[in-house]
């Protein structure tokens, strides 16, 4: 399942296709947007941004094309001559200059004014998005510390939304891992010096991961794991999904745990209970 790093690189592959460019053509295949499709035409995409699992499409006239790829959705960019080779059925389709933007499979979409997307009813729910929102430490610190969050355990917390949006099931072992925090700890219980090492934790693991498409792990640990002969997959972990093996840190070997419901990883000794 995508996290907020990857939406927000899928973000930047359809604002590079259509930012800056007019629409010539645009077609819903939702009744109720169909209605609007005529009204988007010549109409510049401004810009294409995510919030949490959501893209959001800007347009001159303040209308925004809210997009949730849920489990199945898939954005697909081509030339408007050039028909993706797919058997997906085609949701949206927005083409600019000669160049096209097509939404196969997903079932939540909408168009919305800009100033009133705080009242779409799952982005009201959201907190701010990590990479989108220009979330510093401070505002990091100062928002998980907040009483209707600071005595949640962060292994349930740090998958809410509500905190932040963005961080998925990798990103959560990550980001624990990196702050050395078991899933138990509570911010309340922190001292200062702690909670801000785990604000500052949740921005530069989620960072990293939308740099470098999807890898966490530290880069002397990754080309050591790649000498021994681990798969990409394993190598762009410090702990997720690397149950039984040593921890690059200090070599004891990393458990997996169920908590909320979802499967976690740590390290014993670099995160204690």
């Amino acid at each position: 399942m995508p996290e907020g790093p990857e939406i927000r690189r899928a973000a930047d592959r359809l604002h590079e296709q259509l930012a800056g460019r007019r629409l010539e053509s645009v077609w819903f295949a939702f009744p109720e947007l169909a209605a609007e499709a005529d009204s988007l035409m010549g109409r510049e995409v401004t810009a294409v941004d995510s919030w949490g699992k959501a893209l959001l499409t800007r347009f001159d006239d303040g209308r925004v094309l809210y997009s949730h790829n849920q489990l199945y959705g898939v954005w697909k960019l081509h030339d408007a001559e050039r028909e993706p080779d797919t058997e997906r059925s085609l949701r949206v389709r927005l083409t600019a200059e000669g160049r096209s933007a097509s939404l196969y499979s997903a079932s939540d979409v909408s168009l919305w004014p800009a100033d009133r997307l705080a009242e779409h009813p799952f982005l009201s729910r959201l907190g701010p998005d990590l990479l989108t929102h220009g979330v510093t430490p401070e505002q990091a610190m100062a928002r998980l510390t907040e009483p209707r969050f600071a005595r949640r355990r962060l292994g349930g917390l740090l998958l809410d939304q509500a905190p932040f949006a963005g961080i998925g099931n990798y990103l959560r072992s990550e980001i624990l891992f990196f702050a050395g925090l078991p899933p138990t700890a509570r911010m309340v219980d922190l001292n200062a010096e702690r909670q801000a090492r785990l604000a500052q934790t949740i921005l530069d693991v989620t960072r990293q991961a939308y740099e470098q498409a999807g890898v966490t792990n530290r880069a002397e640990w990754a080309a050591d794991a790649k000498r021994q002969g681990e798969s990409r997959r394993l190598c762009r972990f410090a702990v997720f999904e690397r149950d039984g093996r040593p921890c690059h840190a200090c070599g004891t070997p990393i458990e997996r745990l169920m908590v909320a419901s979802r499967r976690l990883y740590r390290c014993p000794s670099c995160q204690p209970g």
